[in-house]
């Protein structure tokens, strides 16, 4: 009995956090954030290193870009179905997020040049009453990623230059729930369950084309999918239990998995209508369907182990973009865009711990320059489809199924400095 009830406990932490548009921040740059991201052929900054690390190649000197992005998400769930109405409308609870981003570039002659990024591309949470109906699948999820990506640039021509990456990746995983159990004729009762900062560590690369001549320029930018092995420490609060139940029901085990990212490709063409004004166009294809599943283990501490593969069968998607950029004056620039983000994840997969959706985004950003110092600034105002989902029919007769309406807002700033 103890095997299953705590397995049933690692299958619902776990069963959806990797997904896709939801937990992936692509807002790294102030100045590209802007333009909707729509930054492959312009990477222009070092922020390059993350956007398209061929850019980095015409960039002189040294020069450093710091900043970070503040990551305010909003949503609600509605349950139509469930019979009391003080939860047929649940908000999620207030969390704000700050992936931060530094990069630094130093040239080597006139046409090499090498820099290091850190970044923070997939991260994110949710957070729900601890007391809502569908506390059994999640009421707090996290998940952080850091990445350390030294890169390099070359010029092969006038007009041509390319850049590659390898980058460190840590990732930790957190997420809390509620068991409920029910042993016939003995006892009944919730018991919280804690995935608590499961870690894992690996390897990954970038590479990137671009191409200038005279108002047209063209970029190309790849990063590859990875795998993270991830490992924790899994907690049941058994307080509750009474005491000649503790032999049955374990407090703790160790969960091991695998999470599966994708790769993914951008192309991107940018045209100088004018002297002031600058416009962009980027499509990307994300390579989710190598999600189509993973397998957990759960280690117990004197009694084997249990093993299951969950198939999650995800989708790839395609993101476009589009951004301008207009001179009010030399040193001053105001930017816009808008981009379309299609989701990867199937409805039958769908939670409250990541309740992703199609979206679009609209944006606008400001920069200014003054000598050897630069500060951009970016803002994102984001719109997710309403999505109806049944919520893993944890509830009999659809008691579970749920409408899900998210919002985000994202405000990013880097300072820029030449040396």
């Amino acid at each position: 009995m103890k095997k299953i009830s705590i397995l049933a406990v690692a299958l619902l932490l776990v069963c959806s956090l990797a997904s896709g548009s939801g937990f992936l921040i692509y807002e790294h740059g102030a100045a590209a954030m802007g333009m909707a991201g729509a930054f492959v052929s312009i990477a222009n900054n070092p922020t390059a290193i993350f956007y398209n690390p061929a850019g980095i190649a015409w960039l002189q000197g040294t020069q450093v870009n710091v900043g970070g992005t503040f990551v305010f998400p909003a949503g609600w769930l509605e349950l139509p179905n469930w019979p009391d109405p003080a939860y047929q409308k649940v908000y999620q609870l207030d969390q704000t997020f700050f992936p931060p981003h530094f990069y630094l570039t130093q040239s080597l002659g006139s046409r090499v040049t090498v820099g290091l990024g850190f970044f923070a591309p997939y991260g994110l949470g949710t957070s729900w009453p601890v007391n809502y109906p569908l506390r059994y699948i999640s009421t707090e999820t996290s998940l952080q990623t850091m990445f350390i990506n030294p890169a390099i640039g070359i010029k092969l021509t006038d007009h041509l230059s390319i850049g590659a990456g390898v980058s460190y990746i840590h990732a930790a995983l957190s997420q809390n729930l509620v068991q409920h159990v029910e042993i016939p004729d003995t006892w009944a009762g919730d018991i919280p369950a804690s995935l608590s900062k499961a870690k894992g560590d690996t390897v990954g690369f970038n590479a990137g084309l671009l191409f200038k001549k005279d108002k047209f320029s063209a970029g190309f930018n790849w990063r590859s999918s990875f795998n993270v092995d991830l490992s924790g420490p899994l907690t049941l609060d058994t307080s509750r239990v009474p005491s000649a139940l503790l032999p049955y029901i374990p407090s703790s085990a160790d969960v091991a998995l695998t999470f599966k990212y994708p790769g993914i490709f951008g192309l991107g063409f940018a045209y100088q209508a004018t002297p002031k004004l600058l416009l962009s166009v980027e499509g990307q294809l994300f390579t989710w369907s190598n999600y189509d599943n993973y397998l957990i283990e759960i280690n117990y501490a004197n009694d084997g182990t249990d093993e299951q593969l969950v198939e999650q069968n995800f989708k790839d998607t395609i993101l476009l973009r589009v951004g301008a950029q207009y001179l009010v004056k030399e040193n001053i620039a105001l930017r816009v865009g808008a981009l379309y983000d299609q989701a990867p994840q199937p409805i039958e997969t769908m939670d409250p711990s990541l309740p992703d959706a199609n979206r679009v985004a609209f944006t606008a950003g400001f920069g200014y320059t003054k000598g050897r110092f630069e500060v951009n600034l970016g803002y994102q105002y984001e719109i997710f489809s309403d999505r109806t989902s049944p919520n893993r029919n944890i509830y009999p007769d659809s008691l579970g199924e749920g409408k899900y309406h998210t919002r985000g807002q994202l405000l990013g700033f880097t300072f820029g400095y030449k040396f």
